[in-house]
């Protein structure tokens, strides 16, 4: 009997390992440099060892990394206030996944509804394709086959309904029902976004029926759509918003935002988190947020944008076998492809380009906010010989 692997096989890993990181690209031990368009799948906005990143990081490592939650902590307050002062949130809980803070964003909509004295309501509405984290709660939310198989008897209280159909909504909304739940580009689910429209409709049915409006932007957030958050497109503004992936530049961080009102419930003793708003953390995450937040940083973002989607049309005109469309918002960019996208991935490989495949036949492009004008061209390229290796 062979051995057990030591590391848990719950993925099925590329034969690659990065030793370092330079902006746009990571660096193999081997010393081959791949261009990074998949940015640890959303979560490195300005790149590898960004050096004001690097800098914070190694300041606050010096001074003090860990106290718990038990105490005042000058850098959480420093990044909530940074949050606050650019969302619609009056206030912050810090986690340290998406996870983590799709799981607080149940329970504090769930805590003020019983809150209010009516504990009755508490079933969640979500949508086909989402994804909200891996954990019991999580899964049970989004309800996927692939997620939940296996893993029962589910949690209970959540209703998934056809994405984006508001019409289905407004049909499921009873007397029952908590919140709405759901990514307004759906990242995992195959780089969907959901009009600005129908945001909109969603966002009045709430308003309507009570109902709390809960928006995951753990991938779409922290400016990847040329936004500091995409429902701002849509002119609208949650009661609840997940964030993380992006938050921490790289360093593990996540964060649950929302209004006062929704977050009525939830007083001492209700949530908690152990490692959650560390120092060293936070420092981090005030510095990202001090760079995305920008204007000019943003209006670079649309920029790039739209050039790297310009040349992505092209790619699709030229291989009409392999692509479908180019779809989503910003630097959050999708190639529906024909074939399985793995066989994208893969051949990307080969061309030393590094993309990371998502449902629906998607292909998802995520790279790092900052990317050069050069290095989008070069990723085009490269994209172009990995379709053309697969074409021949």
């Amino acid at each position: 009997m062979s051995e057990f692997p030591h590391v848990l096989p719950t993925y099925n890993r590329a034969p690659l390992s990065f030793e370092r990181g330079e902006g746009s690209w990571a660096v193999a031990q081997d010393g081959t440099r791949y261009l990074d368009l998949g940015a640890g799948i959303a979560v490195n906005v300005l790149g590898h060892a960004h050096p004001e990143l690097v800098a914070t990081l190694t300041e606050q490592a010096q001074r003090i990394w860990h106290v718990s939650n038990l105490y005042h902590i000058p850098e959480q307050e420093r990044l909530a206030d940074l949050l606050v002062e650019n969302s619609f949130a009056d206030t912050v809980f810090f986690t340290n996944s998406g996870t983590e803070a799709a799981e607080l964003a149940i329970k504090m909509a769930r805590k003020y509804w019983d809150h209010q004295g009516q504990p009755d309501r508490f079933e969640i509405l979500t949508f086909d394709g989402a994804f909200h984290g891996r954990s019991t709660g999580a899964i049970a939310a989004a309800g996927s086959e692939k997620m939940v198989a296996g893993f029962g008897p589910l949690m209970p209280g959540f209703c998934q309904l056809p994405w984006g159909d508001s019409e289905a909504l407004a049909a499921a909304i009873t007397d029952k029902t908590c919140a709405v739940m759901l990514e307004p580009i759906q990242g995992e689910g195959g780089i969907r976004p959901l009009g600005d429209a129908e945001l909109r409709k969603i966002r009045q049915l709430c308003d309507e029926t009570g109902t709390l409006l809960i928006l995951d932007e753990v991938q779409c957030g922290m400016g990847r759509t040329g936004r500091l958050f995409a429902h701002e497109y849509a002119g609208i503004a949650p009661d609840i918003m997940m964030v993380a992936k992006g938050i921490g530049g790289g360093f593990p961080l996540g964060a649950v935002l929302a209004t006062r009102e929704a977050a009525a419930g939830m007083v001492a003793g209700t949530h908690g988190s152990t490692y959650g708003g560390n120092p060293l953390g936070c420092a981090v995450g005030a510095k990202v947020m001090e760079i995305v937040s920008d204007q000019a940083f943003l209006a670079e973002v649309n920029r790039k944008a739209s050039l790297l989607r310009q040349k992505l049309e092209g790619l699709v005109a030229t291989y009409p076998d392999i692509f479908e469309e180019v779809r989503g918002q910003g630097l959050m960019l999708g190639l529906k492809c024909k074939r399985p996208p793995g066989e994208l991935v893969a051949a990307g490989y080969g061309q030393q380009i590094l993309t990371v495949a998502a449902a629906d036949n998607t292909l998802r492009l995520l790279p790092p906010l900052n990317i050069t004008d050069e290095d989008i061209a070069e990723a085009v390229s490269r994209l172009d010989k990995a379709a053309a290796s697969l074409n021949g």
